[in-house]
């Protein structure tokens, strides 16, 4: 059984920082790209970044500079260290096992005073 979740999120002020998790189980993870995903309310899902199991990474121009994806093979962990968030940042987080059909449950960033 496939789980992919995700921890971490929360309520930060603007400028703030918060880093997110993922763990991931049932899947080859260090053999996988993995990612992380948003979705704001009224919105569509979007890319934020995406790391290859090489660790070559990828960034959504809108948090390139801000947000750090990294891998941890031996833990079967994801991670995306956010800093200088903006309210524009708040949404649901999705982690999610690229080229396959699994997604985490999703955790709430809110960036509010």
């Amino acid at each position: 059984q496939v789980q992919l979740v995700e921890s971490g999120g929360g309520l930060v002020q603007p400028g703030g920082s918060l880093r997110l998790s993922c763990v991931a189980s049932g899947i080859r993870f260090s053999v996988n790209a993995m990612g992380w995903y948003r979705q704001a309310p009224g919105k569509q899902r979007e890319l934020v970044a995406v790391i290859t199991s090489g660790g070559s990474t990828t960034y959504a121009d809108s948090v390139k500079g801000r947000f750090t994806i990294s891998r941890d093979n031996a833990k079967n962990t994801m991670y995306l260290e956010m800093n200088s968030l903006k309210p524009e940042d708040t949404a649901v987080y999705y982690c999610h096992a690229q080229f396959l059909p699994y997604w985490g449950q999703g955790t709430q960033v809110t960036v509010s005073s």
